[in-house]
């Protein structure tokens, strides 16, 4: 295996250096031993249910400028996008 890309939501409470030690870790004396692991952060998106603003979130706290309730809408997912293998 050459690598590994994967695409982290800022918002799924994976800190992108643990991973990266994780899973050089994880590939050590296996046929992924020295791959390439390719780490894609995504922002945290949401919109206000009271007045329809889209707003970048980097906190699941925060919430709309104008105090309104906020729902999140991306920056939670954890995909793998691809694996270049050999």
């Amino acid at each position: 295996m050459h690598s590994v890309k994967v695409q982290i939501g800022a918002l799924c409470a994976v800190v992108p250096d643990a991973m990266q030690f994780c899973f050089e870790l994880a590939t050590e004396g296996t046929v992924a031993d020295g791959a390439r692991l390719d780490l894609n952060v995504q922002p945290g998106s949401a919109r206000c249910r009271s007045c329809g603003q889209s707003f970048e979130l980097h906190d699941l706290i925060l919430l709309c400028m104008r105090k309104c309730r906020r729902r999140s809408v991306a920056g939670r997912d954890l995909r793998i996008l691809s694996m270049e293998v050999s």
